[in-house]
């Protein structure tokens, strides 16, 4: 009975952690480029109560072991890194990725002092959430920040500084009906008028195993000796995804499943709860024989 009750606990200890992952990912059924996360369990040690043999003679057969499970544990929490349904705004600086690939954004000084070409960014990470805005001086940024990197080779000389922009978008003051487009060239039309002028192309990553990334706060994930090493390029339709101008990627939160997980973690930890009542019934049953 014992034994029962403390593997009733275990029962209730992942189901519980499983109503906080279908919580966490209903709280965020509306972030944008949120990717959901699933829970698996896996049976805790057995123990075998009588071992197990093989057939011996020509009358006798064998006899198989005898074990009892010691409860169940938390397998995994894996991220669902399917695509979310894709949503027009209208508003010029929200980009979706179609396909395979990671925005990388970064921190760093797109103008350093003394000039020259910018150093390479750190604090580098990853996001689905193209809801791009650009900073006080033209930089294209995440709405926490982080600079939104592009292939160097693609940027021209920084228009504010006159240096090479290095990996960042830099849009200047004036700039109207700005652009991007499907290979994630970003461009914009002059102030004072002209021609439409290039602003770099957006980079994206791709990681062998995108579920060994690791969550960080604010839609942003980071490398892992898991996910493995990435690869970048620029938004082709084919090797990496295609960038869409004007849309944002949602969440991939399936509110049916979603409630259907939480209906599951709650009668399962209700049954644990009823075996662990029943063992101490049970229990008490056993010291009442003695009265």
């Amino acid at each position: 009975m014992i034994r029962g009750m403390y593997s009733a606990i275990s029962g209730l200890r992942t189901h519980q952690t499983m109503l906080d992952v279908t919580a966490n990912n209903l709280a965020n059924v509306n972030t944008v480029g949120y990717k959901a996360s699933r829970t698996t369990f896996k049976d805790q040690l057995q123990q075998t109560l009588a071992g197990g043999s093989a057939s011996n003679g020509a009358n006798t057969g064998g006899t198989n072991a005898a074990q009892v499970g010691l409860g169940v544990q938390l397998g995994s929490v894996d991220p669902v890194m399917g695509e979310g349904s894709l949503q027009s705004t209208g508003n010029s600086l929200d980009v979706a990725i179609q396909g395979d690939g990671w925005f990388q954004v970064g921190l760093g000084d797109p103008a350093p002092a003394g000039g020259g070409t910018p150093a390479a960014p750190t604090d580098m990470n990853y996001t689905r959430a193209g809801n791009f805005i650009r900073n006080d001086q033209g930089y294209l940024t995440t709405s926490e920040g982080y600079y939104v990197l592009a292939d160097p080779t693609t940027t021209p000389t920084n228009p504010i500084t006159s240096n090479p922009a290095g990996p960042y978008i830099v849009i200047p003051d004036g700039a109207t009906n700005v652009s991007v487009g499907s290979d994630g060239s970003v461009s914009y039309l002059p102030g004072g008028g002209g021609t439409r002028v290039s602003a770099g192309k957006i980079q994206l990553a791709k990681f062998p195993n995108d579920s060994g990334l690791l969550r960080q706060s604010g839609n942003r994930w980071s490398a892992d000796p898991a996910a493995g090493t990435p690869d970048v390029g620029t938004p082709n339709g084919t090797t990496f995804g295609a960038t869409i101008g004007g849309t944002l990627e949602m969440s991939n939160v399936d509110l049916a499943s979603e409630f259907t997980n939480m209906i599951v973690a709650q009668r399962g930890f209700q049954a644990n709860s009823r075996v662990i009542s029943t063992a101490d019934e049970m229990l008490q049953d056993l010291v009442n024989l003695k009265r």
